[in-house]
């Protein structure tokens, strides 16, 4: 409204307001009061800073006015009436200070509320977001005239909506006592199921073109938050790929299911029809710093030999030499589990890491021969790995196996290192040496080796396209001169697509140069493309 206008009202208002003062004396029997009510708590002379409209802006001609003159009528308490209309002077006030210091309020556009009426309580619940950042205002800026005007528009919005601020803020204190409560009390048994599905297309040297499928679902289960019992299931479709079957042609030393190291095909072909149990083992922490495992099924590579660039035959390197060192991780031992315990201890979380486990193949055969099957009997594998890690970027695993396999004593030592060179740019290497000693009743051969393994390679991170994941290594699974005539020698490289959260496709390029240490099958040449899809 403008000031030409306010002075009109003010004009006119003068000449008839004697007139509705004869009336209301003659026939009202109630008595008018000589002057309205402050707005503060004593009486307030008539202030020279307000204005006739909340919206306008203050100026020296309606400067006479008094927001609370007599003329503004008295709105009812707030348990008076269900809900603040739009022609309510309130709610055109508070409207007027929401816009005028930038309250956020809580509709989806961050407006106060269209032309919609207000109930009490979101009527309340504004109102108290602005007295708060009015307050504010005044702390800042207190000798400015239009802070201590809407000051005084508070202090009427408060004293008229009393009971909705009081109701307004038991119900937050009730509303946060519940939630204190459920904080306290918030968890309980739950379990979280995921699926993986991979299926790949191979193709390579002196092999048909196959489809191998494996399909995965995993059970995570926490009683308290500090525990997690894992529960997994498992099934293929026994398919096969070329480097595998070179591998198996003879003596299978180095097949997936090779007898004496995983030497390099694709980790997730072989994998038998019905389901069957996977993993299975229960981890608790007794103190932050301490993880102990347990269970009937468990598998090496999910406690030992980590690394952040080939770690997972689903999303970086198929081939399982490059997943984990064969020497430190017994293939005889990883490949279908077994009962036994793990320890990870990080004292105090800082830069060293222990890990530990101890796992038997057959413990659940109770064989007359107490040296064969067992907990404690051929096959068993135990392990410990030392961590270093300085800092995010670097990491140095130094580790040591001692295995009965077959009647064959094997101890092994190994380096597990990886760098970052940047973000999206890291190198890694594992290295290994050992002895195998014994007669060995698979390969039906007394064994006196003492090989050495080697592998390193680059893993990239958004490579040309964002969130992409690839990865070239090179390495020897098995050099020893006791085997073979030649010396295996693998390569892979791989690049995976992202093409949903669900979804990833990953061409992969392998070559395994004599296989099973071998010359007579030359060079194996294969071609893979991994489709994985988990929920």
């Amino acid at each position: 409204m403008s000031v030409k206008k306010c002075l009109g009202q003010r004009s006119l208002l003068s000449k008839i307001l004697p007139w509705i003062l004869l009336g209301w004396s003659i026939f009202s029997p109630i008595p008018l009061p000589a002057a309205a009510n402050s707005l503060l708590a004593q009486k307030q002379s008539p202030s020279k800073t307000q204005a006739c409209d909340c919206d306008s802006s203050l100026t020296k001609e309606s400067s006479d006015f008094d927001i609370d003159s007599h003329w503004l009528t008295a709105q009812p308490a707030v348990f008076e009436l269900s809900d603040v209309e739009p022609t309510d002077w309130a709610y055109q006030a508070l409207r007027s200070l929401v816009k005028r210091y930038g309250v956020i309020v809580g509709n989806a556009d961050g407006t106060f509320a269209g032309n919609r009426p207000l109930s009490r309580y979101e009527f309340a619940a504004v109102l108290a977001a602005t007295l708060k950042k009015v307050e504010q205002s005044i702390v800042k800026d207190s000798n400015q005239q239009y802070t201590q005007q809407d000051a005084l528009v508070l202090q009427r919005l408060q004293k008229e909506y009393k009971s909705a601020l009081e109701d307004l803020q038991q119900r937050v204190g009730n509303t946060e006592t519940r939630v204190t409560q459920l904080q306290e009390n918030q968890f309980s048994t739950t379990t979280k199921l995921q699926g993986e599905q991979i299926i790949a297309l191979s193709d390579g040297t002196d092999a048909a073109k196959t489809v191998i499928s494996r399909s995965r679902l995993t059970f995570s289960t926490s009683f308290n938050q500090k525990d997690l019992l894992v529960t997994q299931l498992e099934s293929g479709n026994n398919g096969g790929d070329a480097i595998d079957l070179a591998q198996k042609q003879k003596s299978n030393l180095f097949g997936t299911t090779g007898l004496l190291v995983n030497g390099g095909g694709l980790d997730y072909a072989g994998v038998n029809f019905d389901f069957q149990l996977r993993r299975l083992y229960y981890t608790f922490r007794p103190r932050p710093d301490l993880a102990l495992t347990v269970g009937a099924k468990m598998l090496p590579r999910d406690f030992i030999d980590r690394n952040r660039y080939a770690d997972n035959e689903a999303v970086d390197f198929s081939s399982g030499f490059f997943l984990r060192n064969p020497l430190i991780v017994q293939n005889q031992i990883d490949r279908n589990g077994g009962a036994g315990a793990a320890l990870l201890w990080n004292p105090g979380g800082g830069k060293w890491t222990l890990r530990s486990l101890y796992i038997a193949a057959d413990a659940n055969q109770a064989n007359a021969n107490t040296t064969v099957g067992g907990l404690f009997g051929d096959r068993y594998q135990t392990s410990v790995e030392i961590e270093y890690s300085p800092s995010e970027r670097i990491a140095l695993r130094l580790q040591y196996t001692n295995a009965l396999i077959n009647n064959t004593t094997i101890n092994a030592f190994g380096i597990n290192t990886e760098y970052a060179i940047n973000n999206n740019t890291g190198i890694f290497g594992r290295f290994g040496f050992g002895s195998y000693n014994g007669f060995n009743s698979a390969v039906h051969k007394e064994l006196d080796l003492h090989p050495v393994s080697w592998a390193v390679g680059f893993g990239f991170r958004n490579l040309l396209l964002p969130g992409t994941v690839a990865g070239v290594a090179v390495g020897q699974p098995f050099l020893s001169a006791g085997v073979g005539n030649a010396t295996q020698t693998n390569l892979e490289a791989f690049y995976n697509l992202l093409l949903s959260d669900n979804l990833s496709i990953t061409p992969v390029l392998s070559l395994v140069a004599n296989p099973n240490n071998d010359n007579s099958k030359g060079t194996i040449w294969q071609t893979t493309l991994r489709s994985v899809f988990s929920f």
